[in-house]
């Protein structure tokens, strides 16, 4: 047991706090020259909650271009459309406005406008498509979740399929992000609540592994799986309250932005299977870990029973053999955030799901997953079957 080899790379300027909307002329600029942006959001809540105003008036010397309406799971047919608009005005900076579906769709966008053939072969991972360059954005977060904000990797959606798909790579940072906390009074419970399940799952797919040497790493998780426990409530309770909002808007970040998988081994099993969850039955993606994140544990105790004690006496504050209680108190977290863990409580017509999902894992040849490369297949069925 060592610390792992690893790369640790992150450009991203972060911006934090109230009232910095003033320092985005001066971002722009110091990264291109041009004076054309196009600023990219989804359904209009920031002409709801001061955000766009704000950005409008620190703006008022550039040519901006507007698109909107990416959705929740941002769609490939949508995003298209943007990158149509980069082409016909030739823009050289995008702003993503929104959460982590926006700032993900905008990776895709700023790529693919870049890209000479069909960006979804990129997605499909065929052979010698791969995007090289982007063009440059920055992102004003408007809720705390996916750490898209300063993390190169993006989720995209194409409907008709019924597929999600991971892109990414070191052209698709942020340039910068401005993170105010003050935008979490205006979300709803719900997405509050997704934004923590978020968060949370993003830090156990790079803790719940087995134990390795990277103190620090391990200690940074529990960090901030503890600091989620504590915010939870009393962000729920009140929104508005500041110094809450601003824990978990920094937890969210810190869970994806590179710096827990140092050195460490990880997984994203539970990921790749959840994506597939919202890819068939339009699930929200946080929810969809927490369906499918617990009962991967269960299945796969034997290898993670190690992890899942110090998970439970650290973070839980457990006493010695308590993997399963550890997993139980998970299942509790999320329900006492109104984040229900089994598929029949958001879809009626889920049989089925567990052979769509590994007929789609093998034609990819995804057969071998997990921190140990030992997830099978008549696993993952497995795991999708016990969560129905």
């Amino acid at each position: 047991m060592t610390v792992n080899n690893f790369d640790y790379y992150n450009p991203t300027k972060i911006l934090f706090g109230k009232d910095l909307y003033g320092r985005l002329p001066e971002e722009i600029k110091s990264h291109t020259q041009q004076t054309k942006v196009l600023v990219c959001y989804g359904g209009g809540s920031i002409k709801l909650n001061g955000v766009y105003d704000r950005l409008m008036a620190s703006l008022k010397d550039f040519e901006i271009h507007e698109f909107s309406g990416i959705e929740a799971n941002p769609e490939y047919t949508t995003l298209m459309k943007a990158v149509e608009i980069i082409r016909l005005h030739q823009i050289d900076f995008v702003l993503a406005v929104g959460g982590g579906s926006v700032i993900d769709g905008v990776k895709f966008i700023v790529a693919a406008a870049k890209y000479d053939g069909d960006p979804w072969e990129v997605l499909q991972r065929k052979p010698g498509c791969v995007f090289e360059e982007a063009i440059g954005f920055g992102a004003i977060l408007t809720l705390p979740a996916t750490g898209s904000e300063m993390n190169s990797g993006a989720v995209i959606s194409r409907s008709e399929t019924k597929e999600k798909r991971t892109m990414g790579g070191p052209m698709c940072f942020p340039k910068f992000s401005v993170l105010d906390p003050k935008v979490v009074a205006s979300l709803p419970q719900k997405q509050i609540a997704n934004g923590i399940t978020d968060a949370f799952m993003h830090t156990l797919e790079q803790y719940l592994t087995y134990p390795t040497w990277n103190l620090l790493q391990e200690r940074i998780a529990e960090g901030i799986l503890q600091t989620l426990i504590e915010t939870a409530p009393e962000v729920m309770k009140n929104p508005s309250d500041e110094k809450w909002a601003a824990n978990l808007m920094w937890c969210a970040t810190m869970a994806l932005n590179g710096t827990l998988r140092a050195g460490v081994a990880y997984d994203w099993s539970t990921h790749m299977i959840a994506h597939e969850l919202t890819a068939l039955h339009g699930i929200d993606h946080a929810r969809t870990l927490a369906i499918i994140g617990p009962n991967l544990f269960r299945i796969k105790l034997s290898n993670k029973r190690e992890k899942l004690n110090q998970y439970g006496q650290r973070v839980w504050g457990l006493q010695d053999d308590c993997a399963e209680e550890a997993i139980n108190k998970t299942i509790q977290f999320f329900h006492d955030l109104s984040i229900p863990t089994r598929l029949q409580d958001y879809v009626n017509n889920y049989e089925g799901t567990a052979e769509e999902i590994v007929k789609r894992f093998e034609q990819r040849g995804w057969e071998n997953m997990g921190e140990r490369q030992d997830l099978r297949l008549e696993e993952v069925e497995q795991i999708v079957k016990n969560s129905y």
